[in-house]
């Protein structure tokens, strides 16, 4: 390979990387393992005699799909022995500098959020793909079914079983992003200031607190439900807040969230899921592991 393919080569996949690590990244919910994906596709694709690739953005998403895909069925057994409730790893997203339409900025958004993460988890590999290709980056049916080695048929069968099981799982509401970050700011005065009232005013009654500490960070091993004891959960944590410690708003997974910042280092990231006006779930990530992209400002 000359210096000239190699450079075209390498400028034609950073091209195209935004939407392969988008789509690997919805398939693993791991921004590590998302980015281990990509970089086995560029391996493959800087070794491919690209003279036979007609349409290169659709080659390299197969490459991307099927390797997500070998990854997702390698983890999956890891994640059924993880310690406690699950987490996506937080992905810092700004879908407004690089997506100026609304409708699709908001689809954007609204398939990288943890409530649709955490509902992928539920689907089979094939299912996961499909939904991710269609819903998230409105493939044809006929491309997803050239990606996955499948017939059209059976690509929308797929895509109609995970579709239905999303919805019933995880409703879409209507949020409107500035309401979204007032009631953010609500519940950290609220949970911060002591104030058990206006904290139950805050959350639905069916509340649910999901907290993913890995085994390696202290949180509730078990998902919690009700406004009362969710709330009482968070004021107990917020009394023992370390002296100095500061929280700072930033963009994760496409809505506000807060990160809790020690000593300079992210230790936890707080980010709610609300309808109707109310919060309805209240997600924590403490595992380290998985806080290391999210980086204070």
């Amino acid at each position: 390979m000359t210096s000239e393919t190699a450079t075209g080569a390498a400028a034609l996949f950073e091209e195209h990387r935004p939407v392969l690590t988008g789509v690997a990244y919805r398939m693993l919910g791991r921004v590590a393992d998302a980015e281990d994906v990509v970089q086995e596709a560029w391996l493959r694709w800087s070794a491919e005699d690209r003279e036979e690739v007609r349409a290169p953005r659709a080659y390299l998403v197969r490459i991307t799909t099927r390797l997500a895909i070998d990854r997702l069925r390698q983890v999956q057994s890891q994640r059924e022995a993880y310690v406690g409730p699950w987490l996506p790893e937080p992905l810092a997203t700004d879908f407004a500098a690089d997506v100026p339409d609304t409708a699709e900025r908001a689809v954007l958004a609204e398939s990288v959020s943890l409530a649709v993460l955490v509902v992928l988890e539920s689907l089979s590999p094939l299912e996961r793909a499909v939904f991710v290709l269609r819903e998230a980056f409105g493939f044809p049916y006929g491309e997803i079914a050239a990606a996955l080695d499948k017939s059209d048929a059976a690509v929308r069968q797929l895509a109609g079983r995970a579709r239905k099981h999303v919805e019933e799982r995880r409703p879409r509401f209507a949020v409107d992003p500035a309401e979204r970050r007032d009631l953010t700011e609500r519940f950290l005065a609220a949970a911060t200031g002591g104030d058990l009232g206006e904290l139950l005013a805050l959350l639905a009654p069916g509340a649910r607190l999901v907290g993913d500490g890995g085994g390696k960070a202290r949180l509730s091993l078990r998902v919690m439900e009700s406004a009362d004891k969710v709330a009482r959960f968070l004021l107990g944590v917020a009394k023992k807040t370390v002296p100095g410690t500061e929280f700072r708003f930033a963009e994760l997974n496409g809505g506000p969230a807060l990160l809790i910042v020690v000593d300079g280092e992210v230790d936890g990231v707080v980010q709610i899921d609300t309808a109707e006006g109310l919060i309805q779930t209240v997600y924590i990530m403490r595992n380290p592991d998985k806080l290391s992209a999210v980086l204070p400002e």
